[in-house]
């Protein structure tokens, strides 16, 4: 087995999730994304590196991790606070040790398929009573598709249900060796316009829109989820042909709503980065419900997430 088959970089992995696939599912979070959607609630999943993060409301300004940074990577500034300098740090982890109220955290550690598989196999128990499983999430999973090959695999030798969360950003025969080990998918569908797409993605859709008919062809159960974000994708031209391309996609896709939110602001602030999304806003409920007529209107089956 290569390393890549064997090893991955997460940043989480979630126990006892109900929004992520059928039944309770242990959802496993892989680093690294090739789109960067204006309202990701998930800023630590974009870069496929490990990255040092800061929860500022729990830092006393002690400086202890100053002194205990080898690389002088970090300082202190009395108007701003503890600063770093990313350049210089190692993420050996020295700062983590000296904080006394556990303010520092690194996003993204390595991690085996075996001790991953592990982590999943303890709550076999749940899956069996529930028909839950294994979801890899991201990021982009699909980034780190040997390892998700890898990890399907003994999920599946093990009677454990696998499902992939992916944006469908990525190379088709990628897509098509995942799919082999694959019982379910959550495909995001984020905008039909390839124009509108890349504005607020940063990449256009061909690709995606493509991928999700192999997805469809291969027999696999498909829920296609879109991020409803008020002023962006919820205009009735964007819905109704979204509804007509997942038409397209055969009986076994259906449609999930997935309202924006901005419970991810935080996180781009432990990072240091300004949150891109500050302009939108969450679409009112009765749009929403709009929306999912529309769909069923449609002979699309649709519902709304949290």
């Amino acid at each position: 087995m290569t390393p890549a088959e064997s090893t991955g970089v997460i940043f989480n992995i979630q126990k006892f999730s109900v929004h992520d696939g059928p039944g309770i599912r242990t959802t496993v979070f892989l680093k690294g994304c090739p789109l960067k959607c204006q309202w990701c609630s998930n800023a630590e999943s974009m870069n496929p590196g490990a990255e040092l993060g800061i929860l500022r409301s729990l830092c006393n300004s002690c400086e202890k991790c100053v002194d205990a940074c080898p690389e002088g990577a970090i300082t202190f500034d009395t108007g701003r606070g503890i600063q770093f300098d990313r350049g210089k740090c190692t993420l050996c982890g020295e700062c983590i040790n000296a904080c006394p109220t556990d303010a520092l955290t690194i996003y993204g550690r390595l991690i085996t398929v075996e001790d991953t598989f592990n982590e999943v196999y303890r709550d076999r128990s749940f899956y069996e009573s529930g028909g839950g499983g294994v979801t890899v999430s991201g990021g982009e999973p699909l980034r780190q598709a040997a390892f998700v090959v890898s990890l399907f695999r003994k999920c599946r030798e093990a009677g454990i249900g696998t499902c992939l969360d992916t944006s469908g950003y990525a190379d088709p025969d990628t897509l098509r060796e995942v799919l082999e080990f694959t019982d379910y998918v959550l495909y995001d569908i984020k905008h039909m316009d390839t124009y509108c797409h890349q504005s607020f993605t940063g990449v256009v859709n061909d690709l995606i829109l493509s991928n999700a008919r192999i997805v469809a062809a291969s027999g696999v159960q498909m829920l296609c989820r879109i991020p409803l974000v008020a002023g962006v994708n919820d205009n009735i031209e964007n819905i109704v042909a979204t509804a007509r391309f997942v038409k397209t996609l055969g009986d076994r896709a259906a449609i999930e709503l997935l309202p924006y939110h901005r419970l991810g602001v935080a996180k781009y602030q432990t990072l240091d980065r300004p949150y891109p999304g500050e302009a939108f806003t969450t679409p009112p409920t009765e749009q929403v419900e709009s929306v999912r007529r529309i769909f069923e209107e449609h002979g699309v089956s649709c519902s709304v997430g949290g």
